[in-house]
């Protein structure tokens, strides 16, 4: 890696981490289909860890020797080394995390392939808030599902809050952003999956009842923070599944949801495995 140290605060080698905020890093132009930032040490080596790519990184010193390991590979990769308000005048926020890097977006993953190769998939619809897309790629990770369907309108996943949050899960998941439902409910069918919706429903099955009997290729779709599933997608759902509540609570948090629901089917898997009873 070049290390650099920072001397000027409007050197234009360091335009990634001021004039570029996330949507503009999305609409960056390059042959992968944009950059992204990857912030804390770790999170930058799982980065690299499954092939993305770095541009630049942004440090505090005393991170340059993991970094070096991180970045072995990568010799003619530009490593800028200021003081914390160097950093923090640069980025707009204190990067108590010690790095950051601006990364090549991989090419991306066609739904079909996903849907190919996996026996348990999480379908998320026009979530606006990248924390709970971060929590759910943690979840999923932690839990055991092969990958991540996502509507054209659902927040993304390589935004710099949703990597953090999943602790770099975002890179170790599959995911693949979906066509309109029109399309996407029976392509998701033909693959030969049971679309499950959950929401609130009087006529959706019990989750525990549910994850007794369930299908082997099973899509679990959740819905908006505010509004929840759409009518499409309801509609493109094969079965309405619901998490019952108590003590008046109607709903839980989407993140909470997908890894209860997740949890539920972990759990009823291994009982079919080892033939013990609930």
């Amino acid at each position: 890696m070049r290390i650099i140290p920072i001397s000027a605060l409007d050197d234009p080698r360091l335009a990634d981490f001021t004039s570029l905020t996330d949507v503009a890093l999305r609409q960056t132009l390059e042959p992968s289909g944009g950059l992204y930032l990857a912030e804390s040490a770790k999170v930058i080596d799982r980065a690299l860890r499954t092939g993305h790519r770095p541009r630049a990184v942004l440090t505090l010193e005393q991170w340059l020797p993991s970094l070096r390991k991180s970045l072995h590979d990568y010799p003619e990769t530009p490593v800028f080394v200021g003081e914390p308000a160097q950093h923090e005048s640069l980025t707009g926020f204190h990067m108590h995390r010690g790095a950051i890097a601006s990364m090549h977006r991989p090419a991306p993953v066609d739904p079909s392939e996903l849907l190919s190769s996996s026996r348990r998939l999480v379908v998320l619809e026009d979530l606006g808030d990248h924390t709970n897309v971060g929590a759910i790629f943690r979840s999923i990770a932690a839990l055991g599902a092969d990958g991540v369907l996502l509507t054209p309108s659902c927040a993304d996943p390589l935004y710099r809050r949703a990597v953090r949050v999943s602790m770099g899960a975002v890179f170790q998941v599959p995911w693949a952003r979906l066509p309109e439902w029109k399309q996407a409910g029976p392509m998701i069918r033909d693959a030969g999956f049971e679309l499950v919706s959950f929401a609130l429903d009087d006529a959706a099955e019990d989750l525990a009842t549910f994850a007794e009997q369930s299908e082997e290729k099973l899509a679990l779709l959740f819905g908006n923070e505010g509004q929840g599933l759409s009518r499409r997608a309801l509609a493109s759902s094969t079965k309405l599944v619901t998490i019952p509540m108590e003590h008046e609570v109607d709903s839980l948090n989407v993140a909470t949801a997908a890894a209860v629901a997740l949890w539920a089917l972990r759990t009823a898997d291994t009982r079919r495995l080892t033939g013990t009873s609930v």
